[in-house]
């Protein structure tokens, strides 16, 4: 049974992202179970009263994408709607060519679909080079683009509003990935209210469950390979599970009702802590200091292993994350980091969780600003580079 998370289950937690369920979306979860479980297809009356459910979270939720609720799709996940966008504008418009547009930093489903090689190179704050990416949509063959609204590890916002004039200058539809962004920059993350011709979002990024969104505008060519399928606009070959859906639709209640005292309130958070790392020796903050998500900071600490520091910041109950993906054998760096140019050992990530998720959050980012040199300081020592 879902339920809302504690003051237990949250403490220290500043890695949210996908973080604990909203308290209320949790609570719309539980109690969805009893009314919404049947399958929105069928004709009984369950699955009546299911379809109209599905129904009104689906407006709910286009809204939150600016979108008709008919363009609107809702999915396993953010990759597999990702997955799914790429490859109907790539079916769609094979005749115009097979090539992707994306930059460097995108996420890596995007970067390993087919035609997205080469990337378009971004600066040392993770903003993708304008000039560049119109070279790349100039050079033809280009089926689709991709672009970030903003970078989930840094935080950058990308030149949406410049990238989305260039695609309709050349005709090319842009996908636009809010998956980072939605719900806490702004409320939409959207500059421009028709930008994009294909939007995904995720639910998780503002406290609902990590099911993806895709909006295909109308107008836009867009199809799948084969038989056309059953569900979801014909994208999916079932329905989704209403009470999931239920769960984002009062999840995006909820965030959106709050935005006005969140965003700030996280801005000044992470303020506090690109001032702590930045005051540490040997620390780099990356990402744009000013135009970036409220809720995101990353900073590179030379001399320091990052999966040993992330184990001992655990230690201090606190729990944040790496750009890089950790295992037991290996640290791979952050594909992000090195597009940017920038250190890639040592990396800690801080996603701020949504306060109505962790009502400690403040308190939490007081004892990591506290506890972040010594911390950076016991690593080194460890590693025999103390004498910094």
């Amino acid at each position: 049974m879902a339920r809302p998370p504690t003051d237990a289950d949250v403490a220290g937690l500043l890695d949210a992202s996908r973080g604990p369920l909203h308290p209320v979306a949790a609570r719309t979860l539980e109690a969805s179970l009893s009314v919404a479980w049947a399958d929105p297809t069928r004709l009984h009356q369950p699955a009546r009263r299911a379809r109209a459910l599905l129904d009104t979270a689906r407006e709910v939720l286009a809204d939150a994408l600016g979108v008709r609720p008919d363009e609107l799709s809702i999915h396993d996940s953010a990759d597999r709607a990702l997955e799914l966008a790429i490859a109907g504008l790539r079916h769609a418009r094979r005749r115009a060519g097979e090539r992707v547009v994306a930059g460097a930093t995108e996420r890596s489903v995007v970067l390993l679909q087919p035609g997205t090689e080469p990337h378009v190179p971004v600066d040392r704050t993770g903003r993708v080079q304008v000039p560049e990416y119109a070279g790349a949509l100039a050079a033809g063959g280009v089926a689709a683009a991709v672009l970030q609204s903003a970078n989930g590890e840094v935080g950058t916002r990308q030149p949406v509003d410049e990238v989305d004039d260039l695609c309709r200058a050349g005709d090319v539809p842009l996908l636009l990935d809010l998956t980072a962004s939605l719900g806490r920059d702004g409320g939409t993350a959207l500059r421009s209210p028709t930008a994009g011709s294909v939007l995904v979002a995720d639910a998780a990024s503002f406290g609902g469950p990590p099911i993806g969104l895709l909006a295909v505008r109308t107008g836009t060519r867009w199809s799948l390979p084969g038989p056309r399928r059953e569900a979801e606009h014909g994208r999916e070959h079932a329905p989704p599970w209403v009470p999931l859906v239920l769960a984002a639709a009062e999840a995006w209640r909820q965030t959106s009702a709050a935005r006005e005292m969140e965003e700030p309130a996280a801005r000044a958070l992470v303020d506090k802590v690109r001032r702590t790392a930045a005051a540490v020796p040997d620390v780099e903050v990356v990402g744009d200091p000013e135009a970036r998500l409220p809720h995101v900071v990353t900073f590179s600490v030379l001399y320091a292993d990052g999966e040993v520091l992330l184990e001992e910041l655990a230690a201090r109950d606190l729990v944040v994350a790496s750009g890089s993906a950790c295992t037991s054998s290996m640290l791979r760096p952050s594909h992000v980091l090195a597009a940017m140019g920038v250190l890639t050992h040592g990396n800690v990530r801080v996603t701020l969780p949504l306060e109505a998720v962790s009502p400690t959050r403040a308190e939490d980012v007081e004892r990591l600003c506290r506890e972040l040199p010594d911390a950076v300081a016991a690593v080194r020592q460890r590693l025999g580079r103390d004498d910094l």
